[in-house]
């Protein structure tokens, strides 16, 4: 298994509230764009269902498309990501869905995490197999 680690700089993010659950409690969908550094090269768009409690933290799941090169080989593949924002700083786990990579990408499987310690910029690292 190979390992990628680096960083994804968030560039465009949007949300939404989609249902008020009183005393700052509220669901929420949000959304943007992404660009990846380090052993994945290329960009990201992810789509987020977030779960706020009354305190300011939240539990998040989502999907996020990477389209690019991961290990010199280019094409795209798709993440289900879950995670929890503590009111300042997210982190999370990713696991790239089976079936989900194109062109050279296809056949790829792995998990990962990351850690967005608050403002645009993130880390992550993510163990993968090409197939």
């Amino acid at each position: 298994m190979a390992n990628a680690d680096g960083s994804f700089q968030i560039t465009s993010f949007n949300e939404d509230t989609y249902e008020d659950r009183g005393e700052r409690a509220k669901l929420t969908h949000a959304w943007g764009d992404q660009a990846f550094s380090g052993d994945i090269e290329g960009d990201g768009q992810v789509h987020w269902l977030m779960s706020y409690r009354p305190d300011g933290t939240a539990t998040y799941v989502g999907l996020q498309r990477v389209k690019g090169a991961v290990g010199g080989r280019r094409g795209s593949f798709v993440i289900d990501a879950s995670g929890e924002f503590d009111g300042a700083a997210s982190h999370g786990k990713w696991s790239i869905i089976r079936g989900s990579g194109a062109d050279d990408l296809k056949g790829i499987t792995g998990s990962g995490t990351f850690e967005a310690p608050g403002g645009p910029k993130a880390t992550y690292e993510l163990d993968y197999e090409l197939g």
